[in-house]
């Protein structure tokens, strides 16, 4: 086969990019590209179209077309292959096939359309291949990284190892002076041996004996600490030497760091900031009268269908800031009809007990006590396990299919189970094999790739009654079905799964209502098909 150009044009023919693979003008294939929609047959399904010149191998990429230019003689079926190939590129390397989208990558798609067809003739590549090629990546590069960190974790290694040998000789030569006496050192004053050990930056100075009828000279006192290391006798030591070359990083050893002041370089890391649980969760205003319900679920599904295990749990917090509203009752909803009596309930020590057949009601055991004002009570909690999966609030449903050419297609979708729950920031993470990246053909939501876990983190922003299914699908190097899972899911939702939600608060003599708020959230700890 001789393919003489690969273009992508526009309906009207107009070209967008074009790359040449023989000798021809640009008049020639302005041409050719012109005259290509009007040899386009109606009401066919034909992917060619054939002139007296040359033969057009075609493909349509939503409202442009991405054609070979070949000669009659070429092979149309690795035409057809070459074709594909190319359209597999195109969108690996754009998110879109807009024409925007495809200017905007003209410089990488010639790069790429030159590895696979060279002087007119194809080349024994696949999208792999081509992808690795145009990163440039350099076998040499490569190790000489890894030859400099293995230098740099020798000489870490080396540093802490002389720091606890001197650390061993300071501690002996204590030790020595300790049980000779006070009077049994020599004039240098350094013990038995007459060697004067250097504290550490971390030691305190050495307690001068009582009997001493002078102080010590100047020159004998112990040298400070400078910013290269640790100095005896005016010559740098191996350990100066390792401390000159690692720079800040000897701070971080254990072995050299003061137990009585923190690790400046570690400061920053435990004054972080905690992450927001919250996420994109509506903020509640607080009243008065605040209920608090959290839930926590751990779920672990089987790619084969069924629920393997369901734990959920969650508390109810009570927060009054007004005295005048700490006797108060609160009526929670009618029992949910997903949840029968499986449902575990532990009330307060102090709150009433659910009466069965009736309302079910927090109130104290003693009318006349109040709750306590200023801080949040716990006067509630609650406990599912089980396999039951029509508690499930979001099913997941993957499916790989392998192909006979070493690739896979999967097929992921999810559907809210749980109409009463509104889901934010949905992230279903699928892990890849490695070595391979995906081609994503249609998703709903965005998708990115996750290069510490080597997956594709899949994330919608809203799961609700009216939005509440949606499908990812793309292709990938790799035959192992099992290679795509355990696919994980993490979300923060309003609700309630267990339906534990309060109806009213009134006063506990009277019975007037009183005006409260309710922050109900549910967090993931493992959610999961196996």
């Amino acid at each position: 086969m001789v393919v003489l150009a690969a273009s992508i044009c526009t309906k009207g023919g107009k070209p967008v990019i074009s790359r040449q693979f023989r000798d021809m003008t640009r008049e020639r294939i302005d041409s050719l590209l012109a005259s290509f929609p009007k040899l386009i047959p109606t009401g066919t399904q034909h992917t060619s179209v054939e002139t007296e010149d040359a033969r057009y191998v075609y493909q349509p990429l939503e409202d442009l077309y991405i054609l070979l230019i070949t000669n009659k003689a070429s092979n149309i079926l690795q035409d057809i292959d070459t074709l594909h190939l190319f359209a597999r590129v195109v969108s690996d390397m754009c998110r879109s096939a807009e024409q925007r989208e495809i200017l905007k990558n003209a410089f990488e798609l010639l790069g790429a359309f030159d590895e696979i067809v060279s002087l007119g003739y194809r080349e024994q590549v696949n999208l792999v291949q081509v992808r690795n090629i145009l990163e440039m990546e350099s076998h040499e590069e490569r190790i000489q990284d890894i030859i400099a960190r293995n230098k740099e974790a020798e000489a870490k290694e080396e540093l802490k190892r002389r720091a606890k040998q001197l650390e061993m000789q300071r501690r002996e030569q204590q030790r020595r002076a300790a049980s000779a006496g006070p009077g049994a050192g020599s004039y240098l004053g350094g013990g038995i041996t007459g060697y004067a050990p250097v504290p550490q930056r971390y030691d305190t100075a050495p307690v001068t004996s009582a009997r001493t009828s002078s102080p010590a000279p100047s020159s004998l006192r112990a040298p400070a600490f400078k910013g290269s290391g640790m100095k005896l006798g005016g010559k740098k030591t191996r350990q100066a030497e390792l401390l000159d070359a690692l720079g800040t990083e000897a701070l971080l050893s254990e072995d050299m760091s003061t137990p009585s002041t923190p690790n400046v370089a570690s400061t920053p890391e435990l004054q972080a900031p905690p992450k927001d649980e919250r996420g994109s969760l509506p903020v509640v205003t607080p009243e008065s009268v605040h209920v608090v319900v959290r839930e926590t679920i751990n779920a672990e599904m089987s790619r084969d269908g069924g629920l393997n295990d369901l734990e959920l749990k969650g508390d109810m917090n009570l927060h009054i800031s007004d005295p005048a509203l700490a006797r108060v009752r609160l009526a929670l909803a009618p029992p949910s009809t997903n949840f029968g009596p499986e449902l575990q309930f532990k009330q307060h020590p102090n709150v009433a007990k659910f009466v069965a057949n009736r309302e079910r009601v927090v109130a104290l055991k003693d009318p006349a006590r109040s709750f306590p004002v200023g801080q949040p009570l716990s006067v509630l909690k609650w406990r599912y396990k089980g396999k039951d999966e029509t508690y499930v609030p979001l099913s997941i449903n993957c499916w790989p299919t392998p192909s006979n050419d070493g690739t896979c297609e999967v097929n992921i979708e999810y559907e809210l189970e749980n109409e009463g729950l509104a889901l934010h920031d949905v992230v279903i993470s699928i892990p890849l094999p490695d070595g391979s990246y995906p081609t994503v053909s249609s998703h709903t939501g965005d998708w990115a790739l996750n290069p510490s876990s080597h997956s594709l983190d899949w994330s919608i922003p809203l799961v609700n009654a009216e939005e509440r299914s949606g499908s990812l699908e793309f292709t990938i190097n790799g035959d192992d079905p099992g290679a795509f899972f355990p696919v994980r899911v993490a979300f923060v939702s309003e609700g309630s799964i267990a339906g534990v939600r309060v109806a009213g608060v009134t006063r506990a003599e009277g019975g007037e209502e009183v005006v409260f708020s309710e922050d109900a959230t549910v967090h993931v700890e493992n959610y999961s098909v196996v």
